[in-house]
């Protein structure tokens, strides 16, 4: 006897042989049915005739194992069956990694705010692919250490490099500090050292699968640190000469790059109304040597035209978007935007600047401790459009390793073409959307999306008033049967006193499934979770509502979007 699966088993499909009735004649295949239900005493129903001609059919999902195997025994006894099997689930066999902080990477895998990053390992995770960081340098770190290829330090100027020297092959992170305010030019701080370029690195790849810190986007790709940033940031000559020898150009003076990158990372830059020609000059010739490079569109809730390199051609350029799909309240924006890539929030756009008030909504990625120069390893959260732009090159790299003959534009519209709308808002434009880091590799790689994981959004704003219940709807196509038993909900409420407010999702059938219920207790501000609900027993396809009923007054609010991912 064959033996049934772990998993519940609600159906099972029967093949009849070719000269029987049922094998032609969906009737008589009911009719049969209905002789099988009878015989066993379990309710069975013909769902559907499939496409290699077998006969599916349900047997309702409070069947037990005893159950599954009187039907199927039934079925083999009649002369007129070929065959009989349990419908046995399938599941992506992309498993989560062992990362420890793998929990933080809401970025990485979250249906709302993140990139869709762990359905695409099953096809690629990199391998073969250098990218560049063109940045802080690296500070040493066991996370990122196995996946460090040899890089260079351009920095010309010794104070700014804090090495003794001008460039030499060693792209240690000796540290960026400012002592003193105004140290840096008229308005600047004091601070501590960044430790920028590691933070960048870890994001796009750190070693996964370690049981260790976090999992890079690109995890088998090779990371090449190339230092141009120290002490009151760093030069657009030293930039340019970087951007060159990273992709495999010749800088007079410098070495040859053993290993030329195919992806570049730029989480830097300056205000400027145009691109330097210093600039466009070292990008075009990178493209034309085939790397990609990547920009952050800078931090100053601006229209990106006027920073640079994001205004440079034949670059990616990256807005940043929170953890709740929205525009992060420090991006810049505008028409040359290409892509949004998740950039976080440590803080509120309202809290103290400098303050880290919500770092559970940062970007959480390798660092050091040390406030000068380098000491201890260890992990933080960030938030910037420099964090954005990297998630951006890890997939990158990845579209890159799992198809090699991708030219930069190819890579670039690939992107900007499988992105998905922000399920938030984005005032001013932050490209075509969030970038989907499955699709876009199902894309290049000739594979269609799988059916699981496609997100149905609505981000109109509906009107919470007191002691009201109002609903927000999604119609729900394209798919086959019934809903997950792992049905996704994602809510992003606003609201100044969440406790109020009892959450429900009303099915297309009209079956109500309880999100949230109301606290008195409960004053925080905002609803915004992913909740699972079981169900399986609904229709997929058809109108789903999320019904918010505020149960007191005082405080009012708004459904800002919800999604359904299935």
């Amino acid at each position: 006897m064959r033996a049934l699966p772990s998993a519940p088993v609600e159906k099972v499909i029967v093949t009849y042989k070719s000269q029987a009735t049922e094998a032609g004649s969906n009737t008589a295949a009911k009719s049969d049915t209905a002789e099988k239900a009878a015989k066993t005493g379990e309710k069975l129903s013909f769902e559907r005739r499939l496409a290699g001609g077998g006969a599916l059919v349900d047997l309702g999902d409070s069947a037990t194992k005893q159950d599954v195997t009187e039907v199927m025994d039934a079925f083999r006894a009649d002369p007129s069956v070929a065959s009989v099997e349990p419908d046995i689930r399938a599941y992506a066999m992309a498993a989560a990694p062992n990362d420890t902080d793998y929990a933080k990477q809401w970025d990485l895998f979250e249906p709302t705010g993140g990139m869709n990053v762990p359905a695409a390992w099953d096809k690629t995770t990199g391998s073969g692919v250098t990218v560049a960081v063109i940045d802080t340098g690296y500070a040493a770190h066991s996370d990122l250490a196995s996946n460090i290829v040899s890089g260079y330090d351009f920095i010309s100027t010794s104070a700014d490099a804090r090495d003794g020297n001008g460039r030499d092959a060693d792209p240690k992170d000796e540290g960026d500090w400012n002592a003193t305010d105004g140290e840096c030019g008229t308005g600047s701080r004091a601070s501590n050292s960044s430790w920028h370029g590691t933070h960048v690195a870890g994001t796009i790849g750190a070693v996964t699968n370690n049981t260790k810190g976090i999992a890079g986007i690109a995890y088998n790709a090779k990371i090449q640190p190339v230092r141009v940033l120290g002490k009151c940031g760093g030069s657009s000559a030293d930039i340019a000469d970087a951007i060159t020898w990273a992709s495999g150009g010749s800088v007079p003076g410098v070495p040859a790059n053993a290993n030329p990158a195919k992806v570049i990372n730029l989480s830097l830059g300056g205000a400027s109304a145009s691109c330097p020609s210093v600039y466009q000059t070292a990008i075009n010739g990178a493209v034309s040597r085939g790397t990609t490079v990547v920009v952050a569109a800078g931090n100053s809730n601006a229209n990106a035209s006027g920073f640079t390199p994001a205004n440079c051609s034949n670059v990616i350029n990256v807005a940043s978007t929170s953890r709740e799909g929205n525009r992060s309240y420090y991006s810049n924006f505008g028409t040359i935007v290409d892509v949004a890539a998740p950039g976080g929030e440590t803080r509120r756009a309202t809290d103290t600047p400098g303050t880290v008030t919500t770092p559970e909504n940062g970007i959480y990625s390798t660092l050091n401790s040390g406030t000068t120069t380098q000491s201890a390893e260890n992990y933080k959260p960030y938030q910037g459009t420099s964090m954005a732009a990297p998630h951006i090159a890890g997939l990158a790299a990845l579209l890159k390793s799992a198809k090699s003959t991708l030219t930069p534009a190819e890579i670039e519209s690939a992107i900007k073409t499988n992105a998905r709308p922000l399920p938030g808002t984005c005032t001013g434009g932050c490209g075509t959307g969030i970038a989907d880091t499955a699709k876009t590799v199902d894309a290049v790689t000739g594979t269609t999306t799988p059916p699981t994981g496609t997100v149905f959004t609505n981000a109109t704003n509906v009107t919470i008033s007191d002691n009201a219940t109002v609903s927000s709807s999604i119609a729900v196509t394209g798919r086959t049967g019934n809903a997950p038993a792992a049905l996704k909900v994602g809510v992003d409420i606003k609201h100044t006193w969440r406790g109020d407010l009892a959450i429900d999702l009303v099915a297309p059938d009209g079956t109500v499934r309880n999100l949230k219920a109301s606290s008195s207790s409960d004053s925080a501000d905002n609803v915004v979770a992913t909740y699972t609900v079981d169900a399986s027993s609904e229709v997929a396809n058809g109108t789903w509502k999320l019904q918010v009923r505020d149960v007191a007054s005082g405080d009012t609010g708004y459904i800002d979007s919800w999604n359904l991912t299935f």
